[in-house]
């Protein structure tokens, strides 16, 4: 695919992914998880410069959720580790790139270590414009969805909001992303076709995209694959483009 679509309709402004496979790509290698996790990491790499390349704008991937707490200890313990590698050595290049980096997710339940160096990538790429990378740590949708409706009570409580005020749009406003557009695309790699509590609020019109390539082995060109299959696809949000189309 041609890297200069940039504002082109045919590609999506917003990429969501849920990195699958590491493990299983360690495993046919028989290697340790961490390595797959590690091979996981230069993937990234790959896929956001290839997507910034190719007009995309915003891209959210699933780090770490809410479920993954009931990984072995060790595996957890592993992929925080790797985390603040990753903010330690990537955070000036970004930075370089024109790439702001974002957190969504809890952050009570993560170390204080981990908290801050989060905090300090947010803080050093705050004023970066050209691309957005959004990791999603400690999330879950479910989660995302019940602490907005938590954030609305309160403020209804507090006088801040009416009840009658409450829509869709307003609800909006209390969630993760609330300040970025909806996903246009959610790929998951690895084979499994759900999208395991990722961003359940915002996916409601977003084009989901499966393959079976594990992670590690998801490049550019697996990505080409995956936008050209988004530009193939008419989106009629539950209307209709022409006359006689399926709702």
């Amino acid at each position: 695919m041609s890297n200069n679509n940039n504002g082109s309709a045919s590609v999506p402004q917003h990429i969501a992914i849920i990195m699958d496979g590491n493990g299983r790509w360690a495993k046919k290698r028989i290697l340790g998880t961490s390595r797959g996790h590690r091979a996981g990491v230069e993937s990234l790499r790959s896929v956001l410069r290839a997507a910034k390349a190719r007009g995309v704008r915003f891209l959210t991937v699933y780090a770490f959720s809410s479920e993954n707490w009931k990984r072995p200890a060790d595996e957890v313990s592993s992929l925080m580790s790797l985390l603040k590698i990753y903010l330690a050595n990537e955070v000036a290049e970004l930075k370089r790139e024109g790439v702001k980096l974002s957190f969504v997710g809890r952050r009570d339940r993560l170390g204080a270590d981990v908290v801050d160096l989060l905090e300090s990538a947010e803080r050093e790429t705050a004023d970066q414009t050209l691309f957005q990378l959004n990791l999603a740590v400690d999330y879950g949708g479910q989660w995302d969805i019940a602490n907005a409706a938590k954030s609305i009570a309160a403020d209804v409580k507090a006088g801040v909001l009416a009840i009658e005020d409450i829509d869709e749009a307003a609800f909006h406003r209390y969630t993760a992303l609330a300040e970025l557009p909806a996903p246009d695309l959610l790929i998951r790699t690895g084979g499994d076709i759900r999208i395991s509590n990722y961003l359940l609020w915002q996916s409601a019109y977003t084009e989901f995209y499966f393959c079976d390539t594990l992670w590690p082995d998801f490049g550019a060109s697996e990505l080409d694959a995956a936008l050209n299959e988004f530009a193939s696809r008419q989106r009629r949000y539950g209307g209709r483009i022409e006359e006689g189309a399926a709702c």
